[in-house]
């Protein structure tokens, strides 16, 4: 079967994090374990636009090849009120020093990084109903007190 996917923007999401701000569990079976509060944010694309309610978490393993498990879940409210609750896993990786310095809130390029996730959505509303019937794939870039995760629709 040779028929490619196609991929269409869906949206971006501009999460706000503190830096310093996390917790961390340790070294656990896994490997180093931290967990980082999500405390607010906006999205916005062609179809829709909203803040990042706070209170979410980033929860995060680093694992002993020096891949970045990430498992994000937080809550999406649009413009016109509706919620959405998202759960984003991924990696990113990059060489340990990078990697070093990504953790101690040094802005790195995207391009010296590998940041991938599959976002997956779940709302009551009607109007956005197109985000619980859909795959999405998403790139992300790590900023100090920023995440951006650019988000496409799998058509």
């Amino acid at each position: 079967m040779s028929n490619e996917p196609l991929f269409e923007f869906a949206f971006d999401i501009r999460i706000k994090v503190e830096p310093g701000k996390g917790f961390e569990a340790g070294d656990t079976a896994k490997g180093l374990r931290r967990m980082i509060p999500i405390t607010g944010g906006t999205f916005e694309g062609p179809n829709i636009k909203g803040i990042v309610i706070p209170g979410g978490y980033d929860f995060q393993l680093l694992r002993n090849d020096n891949v970045m498990e990430i498992d994000a879940r937080y809550v999406l409210q649009t413009d016109d009120g509706a919620l959405i609750t998202i759960v984003n896993r991924g990696l990113r990786h990059a060489d340990k020093e990078v990697m070093e310095q990504m953790a101690s809130g040094v802005e790195v390029s995207p391009s010296l990084y590998y940041f991938r996730s599959i976002p997956q959505f779940e709302t009551g509303s009607k109007k956005y109903d197109w985000l619980n019937r859909s795959v999405f794939v998403a790139n992300g870039a790590r900023k100090p007190a920023e995440v951006i995760i650019g988000v496409f629709q799998v058509l």
